[in-house]
Formats: C-alpha cells, structure tokens, sequence
C-alpha cells in the first residue's frame, strides 16, 4: 500500500504497534474497511492473525471536528467506564509525521456489521430482526440516559442551542464543499431555521446513530457502537432523527446509495421503532418530525462533502472517479428533508 496514496505510512506505523503491543509479530498487513465515508478506518493484522482497527482522517483538506481524531479517541475513552459498548482503545497518535494525520487504534470486536441485506441473512428468524431493532435503540436510550458531567464529557459542548449550532455548522459545510448550486438545500436550511423547536434537555448525542455503525453479536445483541466522530452535547431527538433516516422500509421510495440490511422482511418499522424508543426513554417525541427533516438535511450535506472529497482524490487517486451516484442522492435527501419539515410545520 503506497503512503502517500493511502494514508498509511508502513515503517513508521509498524514501529509505533511495536512500542504499544509487545507481542506484536510484523510485518502487518493493512485493509481498507469499507462503510463509512468520512475518516479513513483499516482493519490491521500481524502475522499471529491478531487484529485492531486504526481510524485516520481523509486525505488532504480536513473540514473542521468531523475529522478530529483526538476528540473521537476521548469520547470513546470516556464511555468505555460505562454501559455503552465501545471498542477498546489501544493508542492515539497526534504526531502527522507518523502517517500523515492524526489517528487512533482500537481492539477488533468481532461481529457483523449489518450494511446490507446479505449481512441481514444472518440473522434470518422476525424474532431476531425485531430484537436488533430493538436493542439498536435501547442502546440509543443509553447514551442518552449518561451523565456528560459523570463521565468527563461535560464540556465536549455547549448546553443549549444545540440546533442553531448544528445548522450554522452543516450550513457552513454546504458552503465550503459544495460541487453546484442547489437551491433546495438553501431552502430547507431557511425552513429549519424559522421552526426551530425549544430544547428541554442536554445530552450525549452520537451524531451518526444507525444500524451501520453497530457491531453485533452473533446472537444479534450490541458489542460495539462504533464512528463517534460526530459525537456532542444536544437535543437527544436528534439521534433518532437520523435513525429514521436511515431506517429504509421495503415501501419506501428507493434513495440512490440507500438499500440497508432492514429492507429485509422482519425488521421493526420506523413507527414502532420511535415507539419503543419513547417506552424505554420516558421522552415525549411528538416533535420527531422536525429532527427527521434536520436529518435528512444534514446527511444531504454530509454526502455532498463526500462527493467533493471523491472528485478531489481524497480516497486516494484510484477513487477519484467514484461517487457518481451522490449528487443524485443528494437531491433525492433534500427533496425528503422539505417534506419531512413542512410535515412538523
């Protein structure tokens, strides 16, 4: 793997598993995991098959704490002391001169990751499926039920305004990564600034909360919530915002990108998701739609950001004609955001 084309500097970082691992048996190999599309995350193996994941940011231009590595190491230090399931931190490195940027290395949680129907086969019993769905959020309500001030979070932002917050950030990104002028994401961001909700209560918000970013176990229980670089204090709803998002119905009309493992009979609906999120939180969620259209905004952007970053040679140089299907995805998000927050007028 070349270092300058992939983000992984090999001599270097070999010494560096050297100094934290003694049993470490080089040379390593390096592979890319795929999923996420914002950090850079490698599955590395020794020669002894023993196995961690190193998470680094893109190549070249970083926009701002989405790709800061050290405030991700802290909160995944942080809940590792709760009943959050989290991977083991092995080390973190703010040295660039190692591999280029600042990363971290964690223990691999065995497990599947459910980013497809294929990964849904299995787990092929309605009894399972629905008990996935319902673990997901109940896991979701832990983290939300967490102390930030308990925990050593309690300044990893601020307390209120969250949603102001989150759209003159993502409004700022637009502006920053966008490859063409769409009116529509300027005019949902106007819509979501004139109904903004009251918010009631503070507290960690993952910020990327779906079914992608779960570790399971074999019997379909969370090992590892995993991809905590967007993680902040805020409005708890807006975590399960995103999860409807990202919780495709097999009805639903079909978004480009977007064909998850829970388009597969058995899983719970959005509908009964929320519900089960509302027993077991005690939150009133009456104005979920509002974070549903937030959401659909936000991941709007978030894929324009990952388009730029495509056509830029941000993957590496073999990617740089890749992402032909976001800027259709990108409308198509926009579009669900305006329906969603006429839908909370």
């Amino acid at each position: 793997m070349n270092a300058e084309k992939d983000g992984i500097a090999r001599g270097a970082l070999e010494e560096w598993f050297a100094s934290r691992i003694p049993t470490l048996e080089p040379p390593l190999d390096y592979e890319t995991i795929h999923g996420g599309l914002s950090n850079l995350t490698f599955l590395v193996t020794d020669q002894a098959a023993s196995r961690w994941v190193l998470r680094r940011p893109p190549l070249g231009e970083r926009l701002g704490s989405a790709h800061d590595m050290g405030r991700e190491v802290r909160v995944v230090t942080a809940l590792a002391e709760t009943a959050v399931p989290v991977p083991p931190v092995i080390g973190y490195c703010d040295d660039d001169s190692v591999t280029g940027a600042p990363f971290y290395v964690m223990e691999f949680v065995e497990g599947p990751v459910l980013r497809a129907p294929e990964q849904a086969a299995l787990f092929p019993s309605p009894d399972q499926r629905r008990r996935i769905g319902e673990g997901l959020v109940e896991t979701m309500a832990a983290i939300h039920a967490l102390d930030p001030d308990e925990i050593g979070l309690g300044d990893l932002g601020r307390h209120d305004g969250y949603v102001a917050r989150q759209l003159r950030r993502w409004s700022g990104q637009w502006e920053k990564s966008k490859t063409r002028e769409l009116p529509l994401v300027e005019e949902v961001h106007r819509k979501l600034l004139e109904t903004i909700p009251e918010q009631t209560e503070t507290t960690i918000v993952h910020g990327d909360y779906r079914l992608d970013n779960v570790i399971y176990s074999p019997l379909g229980e969370v090992a590892a919530v995993v991809d905590w670089e967007l993680c902040t204090l805020g409005d708890p709803l807006a975590d399960l915002g995103l999860l409807m998002v990202y919780w495709v119905e097999p009805d639903d009309e079909v978004i480009p990108l977007f064909r998850p493992a829970t388009v597969e009979p058995g899983f719970p609906s959005r509908v009964e998701l929320a519900a089960h999120y509302a027993a077991v939180s005690g939150r009133d969620i009456s104005g979920l739609d509002y974070f549903v259209a937030l959401g659909y905004w936000k991941l709007a952007v978030i894929l324009e950001g990952v388009l730029a970053r495509f056509r830029g040679g941000q993957y590496g140089e073999d990617a740089r004609d890749g992402g032909s299907d976001f800027a259709e995805a990108v409308e198509a998000l926009a579009g669900a955001a305006l329906r969603a927050v006429s839908r909370a007028d």
